[in-house]
């Protein structure tokens, strides 16, 4: 006899509640600070409730600021070009108040800088 699929198992839908909750917090703090993303964690919440609690996931996918960009995530891994903008623009932010406040040495900044473009170039690479 095969196992229950985890989400069916009641601790796995109970950490599966726990992390949908504590990505929907920073989410929620996301949403009144600059610098920290809403929707990935939105979008991570709504996959742990998918696996947890179907009527948090509904709020979520129903939410009238936020919804419509988890339900394109979801159909064509789309990401609208304002909130492209948006990112890239946050992440030039940081990495600005990175350089000034912690005056890293160059290797370190050079390091950061690469990621940061890599994570530019893959955001701007998916369909808007």
């Amino acid at each position: 006899m095969a196992d229950p699929p985890p989400e069916s198992r009641p601790l796995m839908r109970g950490i599966w509640l726990v992390l949908g909750l504590i990505a929907t917090a920073a989410g929620l703090i996301g949403a009144v600070l600059p610098l920290l993303p809403t929707t990935p964690f939105l979008i991570l919440a709504a996959a742990c409730f998918a696996r947890s609690s179907p009527r948090l996931e509904a709020r979520i996918l129903n939410d009238p600021r936020f919804g419509p960009l988890v339900r394109e995530w979801r159909a064509r891994g789309a990401i609208p070009p304002k909130a492209k903008l948006l990112a890239v623009g946050g992440m030039t932010g940081g990495y600005t108040v990175f350089l000034l406040a912690t005056k890293p040495s160059l290797p370190l900044s050079l390091m950061v800088a690469a990621l940061m473009a890599l994570v530019a170039a893959w955001l701007l690479s998916r369909p808007s």
